[in-house]
């Protein structure tokens, strides 16, 4: 572990030194030559990812052997403020399964967005400013995934999102990019609102903000949460159960569940590259993440909790699913897929449990399992994406077709993502998706029903957005220019992230390999092996086909079908392309409640009464000041004859009395 150690720092210092760096001196430096800013942070990522796999691979299979295999090292950490003895907020460096798998997927899915950024954001003004904004978004995420405390993580949280609202905002003279920044960062901080309060009333209780102490299980307890807020209740209800809703309030709004889920469609106003790292990788998993670290409280503990997640995830799952097959912007239809995706991640980490035979979090498993696999092939869909918005010039459909003749990368690397969200074996997806709807079915029949019934949705939008790319019209409206394919330095990353997608089930399948994603939920229970059910397997299997084949009849070649489909269910067609009128809903509570009514009264009470009494005050003031000011005439004989005065009067008070 000395090497780790050692090497550790690097995955921290060096992106925060290339923020700094570009931040600072990149246009002054390469003013005349931008893409050396580009090329430079492209390096500093380079190292960090080698780092990283180094890392991953020391932990998983040189150290991960024997006893101590998958154990929780922490690395370093150094106190910062202390506010008691044992309430200490520190900085430091934690090694485990679920961090050590995040440092791969983040420097993976960064690397290709540095490599793609180079030809897709070429030209572009602030060009430097973007890559060391891109530097700060992997400097936050890392520091959040290797944090030791849940202080140090919540700070990085917060860093995660400025960095998010630089990107989404990066295009700052339209005025769609500021609001969609706005939104994203108004609403996600609003979440985070409740996150603090969770964390500040955890480590109320048990006087910590360590993981290692708040997530120690013995005798099927959160050992420190269970000894210190066992019994304590508000208002009926358990205060260690309030603390974890709202700590997963906090995870909600970053991962855009329901009812935080509307700033994330908004967020593609950023450039798409920017698009794809936080939609794959890094600020929308960061919920998935945090409740993953806390499961064993969340298990042990709140397991009531456990069980809200699970159906906010299902419910979220279905509401992003129906909106996708309405969308038109492929982006959009991109944001929604992933809202459903990581919904499904939730709805695993709910439906864990230990089974009867080999005693593991099936769920859990599943969970990170997904995580993984989903940051791989939404980060291709993502970067495909914008190769085709690159040669089109648009990001509607009905701009595009029949483009698989003029980007056949684009095309063969987007078909292998869109099989893998799908669930077609042996795509990595088909693996992760078949646990969780394994775990789900062995937990919650409902549960079950409704997340295969979206990953049969899941096939549906997602081929509809296939063949309306590549297939659908001989002649799109793009027929006034020939597309072309985009250059190697976009395409390289596809190809990267596409074998990943094609390939990474091979070495994960394996009941060893398996526990990349497991947690050690009790000292002496490790055993989490992964086999394949494949009576859940074949149906969800058929399931994903039949909706590919809807796709198929619908949208392979242009007809009339889907205008009369959307005729038949006209409301709920209209009702899901506007969102469910999410956003209108909110619009009207805050303009038209909040700002028109409760907060009219409130500044009439302000004005009239709060201002009133201070000009009350004032006047009184003024009026007093000017009946009493001739008391310091200046005039010596009044002076003298109110000193006697004075006197007498004292005198005669003490007289009496």
């Amino acid at each position: 572990m000395e090497t780790i150690t050692n090497l550790s720092p690097i995955i921290l210092a060096l992106p925060f030194l290339m923020f700094l760096f570009l931040g600072l001196c990149g246009n002054k430096l390469f003013k005349s030559n931008p893409n050396i800013a580009g090329w430079i942070g492209t390096a500093g990522l380079s190292v960090v990812a080698i780092v990283s796999y180094y890392i991953a691979i020391q932990y998983f299979w040189v150290e991960g052997k024997g006893a101590d295999a998958y154990q929780q090292f922490v690395l370093f950490n150094h106190e910062w403020l202390k506010m008691t003895d044992n309430l200490v907020i520190s900085i430091g460096f934690m090694l485990d399964p679920i961090s050590a798998m995040m440092l791969v997927v983040i420097s993976t899915v960064s690397l290709m967005v540095h490599i793609y950024s180079l030809g897709y954001m070429h030209g572009e003004e602030g060009f430097q400013r973007y890559y060391a904004v891109l530097s700060l978004f992997t400097f936050a995420m890392m520091g959040l995934v290797v944090a030791t405390n849940i202080f140090q993580m919540y700070i990085f949280w917060e860093l995660v999102g400025v960095s998010s609202f630089l990107l989404i905002s990066f295009y700052f003279i339209k005025p769609s990019a500021v609001a969609a920044a706005k939104k994203a960062f108004i609403v996600t901080r609003f979440a985070d609102m409740f996150f603090l309060v969770g964390i500040l009333i955890l480590s109320y209780y048990t006087n910590t903000f360590d993981f290692l102490k708040l997530t120690a299980v013995s005798d099927g307890h959160a050992t420190l949460v269970n000894n210190t807020m066992c019994g304590e209740m508000f208002m009926g209800l358990s205060v260690t159960s309030i603390a974890m809703f709202l700590i997963f309030l906090g995870g909600a709004g970053k991962s855009a569940m329901f009812p935080f889920h509307i700033w994330l469609p908004d967020a593609m106003e950023g450039p798409t590259p920017a698009s794809a790292l936080i939609h794959a990788a890094t600020m929308v998993v960061a919920g998935v993440f945090l409740v993953a670290r806390m499961f064993p409280v969340y298990f042990f503990e709140a397991h009531d909790v456990l069980t809200i997640i699970g159906y906010i995830g299902a419910f979220t799952s279905l509401f992003a699913a129906i909106i996708a097959c309405t969308q038109t912007d492929i982006k959009r239809v991109l944001a929604f897929s992933t809202i459903s995706q990581i919904a499904y991640m939730f709805v695993a980490l709910a439906v864990s449990g230990y089974a009867s035979e080999h005693e593991q979090c099936l769920g859990y498993t599943a969970s990170m399992w997904h995580l993984f696999t989903h940051a791989m092939f939404k980060a291709c869909l993502f970067l495909g994406a914008g190769c085709i918005i690159h040669a089109v010039h648009s990001n509607e459909m009905n701009a595009m077709g029949n483009l698989r003749k003029f980007m056949p990368i684009a095309h063969i690397t987007f078909g292998i993502s869109c099989l893998a969200i799908a669930g077609i074996p042996p795509f990595s997806g088909f693996y992760s998706k078949d646990e969780i709807l394994v775990a789900a079915f062995e937990h919650d029949k409902v549960l079950y029903a409704c997340q295969a019934f979206v990953a049969g949705l899941t096939a549906f939008y997602m081929f509809r957005l296939y063949f309306r790319i590549f297939w659908y019209s001989e002649n799109p409206a793009h027929a006034h220019h020939t597309p072309h394919e985009a250059p190697m330095n976009m395409n390289i990353p596809l190809i990267v992230l596409s074998v990943f997608t094609c390939y990474s089930f091979f070495n994960l399948v394996s009941n060893d390999s398996s526990q990349l994603f497991s947690s050690k939920i009790t000292a002496d229970r490790v055993g989490f092996e992964l086999e394949t059910n494949y009576t859940i397997a074949i149906a969800s299997f058929l399931v994903a086909v039949v909706g590919i084949a809807i796709a198929w009849v619908l949208y392979k070649e242009k007809n009339d079908k889907p205008d009369m489909i959307a005729g038949k269910v006209k409301c709920l067609y209209i009702s899901a392309s506007h969102r469910f009128y999410i956003d209108e809903i909110y619009l009207f509570i805050t303009r038209k409640i909040i700002f028109g009514g409760i907060c009219v009264a409130i500044a009439w009470f302000d004005r009239h009464i709060i201002d009133g009494f201070m000009n009350l005050l004032a006047w009184i003031s003024r009026e007093l000041s000017y009946d009493i000011r001739d008391v310091q005439s200046g005039n010596l004989q009044q002076y003298a004859w109110g000193f006697l005065v004075g006197v007498l009067a004292i005198a005669m008070f003490a007289i009496y009395y």
